[in-house]
């Protein structure tokens, strides 16, 4: 962590977006780095470490739980994201959700269904790659479901939040905010390189032209579902090293705030000679 920063300046307050606050996702520049510099991949790499340590006490303790969500636009940089601030964490301790179009097993069952059941017990992280925010934004952007019902989505999923919350489980949620140029870039990037062909879809290509439709979806969606016990962050993420930089801060700042111990040892131990 850049422990050198008045409290006043650290990320997690500069990008946080505050509960009843309305986002403008107009005003908030995706390649703005609020001073950062490159240079700053040296406490990224702090960062990682740290946030290892803290796994580790965090699996041991077994008394709390953390829920990571990315939401983004396509390109906006999760699978990035999961590469490179999670690499020093333990898989035996952390789960990764992507979640897709639901199977028809899953959309059998209420919406948050298969979510809950991927979320974290205690002494594990859970990673959502894409979560139950699809309910209110690809749903609501194709018009898969009428108005009156993705509308009342917000609440549950604000009251979902609240009983994990409750539970022992501390939430961060994370859109990596991108430039519609960026997009295109890395869009185009996709279909030029061979070796990232595989990523690229043409449908990828119908979906942009729906992105202003999706940039009113997740305003409202930060806008609502922004709480205290869940809190929403806007990342930058024009730039790969800042979104990196920014999610590893906020995260070691959050488990830090956990003040995660190793449990203590077996009564009788001390003196104790193993032959």
């Amino acid at each position: 962590m850049n422990s050198s920063l008045p409290r006043g300046d650290r990320l997690r307050d500069l990008l946080r977006v505050k509960p009843g606050s309305h986002v403008d996702l107009s005003d908030i520049d995706p390649r703005e780095t609020y001073g950062r510099k490159e240079e700053a991949l040296a406490e990224l790499r702090d960062n990682v470490g740290l946030l290892a340590s803290q796994q580790e006490r965090l699996y041991a303790g077994a008394r709390h739980a953390v829920l990571v969500v990315l939401q983004g636009m396509d390109t906006a940089g999760k699978d990035g994201t999961i590469k490179h601030v999670m690499t020093g964490l333990n898989p035996q301790g952390v789960i990764v959700a992507p979640f897709k179009v639901p199977t028809p097993e899953e959309a059998a069952h209420d919406f948050l269904w298969r979510v809950h059941r991927q979320t974290p017990g205690k002494g594990m992280i859970a990673i959502f790659n894409r979560s139950h925010y699809e309910q209110v934004l690809v749903v609501r952007v194709h018009g898969l479901q009428p108005e009156e019902t993705w509308r009342r989505h917000y609440d549950q999923i604000n009251e979902f939040e609240r009983t994990l919350a409750e539970n022992g489980t501390t939430i961060l949620k994370f859109f990596l905010h991108i430039s519609k140029e960026e997009q295109r870039e890395r869009l185009q990037d996709r279909i030029d390189t061979p070796e990232k062909q595989w990523k690229f879809r043409k449908a990828d290509v119908e979906e942009r032209k729906l992105w202003d439709d999706y940039q009113r979806a997740y305003e409202d969606a930060l806008s609502r579902c922004s709480t205290e016990h869940a809190p929403w962050y806007v990342i930058p993420a024009d730039r790969n090293w800042f979104r990196d930089y920014a999610v590893a801060e906020i995260l070691a700042d959050t488990l830090e705030d956990l003040d995660l111990r190793y449990p203590g040892p077996e009564p009788d131990i001390k003196g104790l000679i193993v032959e």
